[in-house]
């Protein structure tokens, strides 16, 4: 990794680092540090440990002042959508963050980079590096801006499969999850399952698993109720 990437990544969370060794580490997968024979310590994976808990709090003092009638149960619903390693990996990519990840030839080579728990992982390293080079202000501020950001569609993609089961069962009726096939190298395979109810939709979704695929069909059929008129936002 080169200070140019460095500074481009800067550039794009609107964050300068004062010690730039903190961010190297956040963004080093534990399989290039083996393969560089690096010193213990110099991934990020203790780096991510404690960003887990500054997201932890950001997040839940977010819902508690944004919130004020959620009741208890609901906020911590909310924060489990917000925190899970989907939603990290949503966010990470949406900085770029993933591309910028170092990574041993050998995860390199077997997919790593598509996999949301290195992404997500990364993710919450680099919270852990902010507030360590500039204090918590600094990490919540990054949260906030990133992780935050558009919860109502967040929460609706990370809860899909939940909320269309309430949303069908509501109705009377059962969705039904249909493997459709798969596609790729083994090392990097793309899978096809459909969201079925009788009457009401058919709507394929892909993903690199096939839980994904089928979260992805989930919210899917449910834009698609959306645009039909049903309520999906009570849920």
């Amino acid at each position: 990794m080169h200070n140019r990437d460095l500074s481009e990544f800067m550039g794009i969370i609107g964050y300068e680092f004062k010690d730039i060794s903190l961010l190297e580490c956040a963004l080093t997968h534990s399989s290039y540090a083996n393969e560089q024979k690096c010193a213990r310590g110099h991934d990020n994976e203790r780096m991510e440990f404690l960003g887990d808990a500054v997201l932890e709090l950001s997040s839940s003092d977010y819902i508690y002042s944004n919130h004020p009638d959620m009741a208890e149960g609901k906020m911590t619903r909310l924060r489990a959508s917000i925190v899970c390693e989907p939603t990290l990996a949503l966010c990470a990519r949406a900085v770029k963050l993933d591309t910028f990840i170092r990574l041993g030839k050998g995860e390199e080579l077997t997919g790593g980079r598509n996999r949301d728990s290195i992404v997500s992982d990364a993710c919450e390293a680099v919270i852990g590096a902010i507030y360590l080079d500039g204090g918590f202000a600094n990490a919540k501020e990054f949260v906030n801006k990133f992780i935050l950001n558009d919860l109502d569609n967040k929460k609706l993609f990370y809860d899909s499969k939940t909320i269309l089961q309430e949303v069908v069962q509501g109705l009377g009726k059962e969705v039904e999850y249909e493997f459709i096939g798969e596609e790729g190298p083994e090392h990097n395979k793309k899978f096809a399952v459909a969201a079925v109810v009788d009457g009401l939709f058919n709507i394929k979704g892909t993903g690199h698993t096939k839980k994904s695929a089928s979260q992805n069909a989930a919210y899917a059929a449910l834009i698609e109720l959306k645009n039909k008129g049903f309520d999906i936002n009570s849920y």
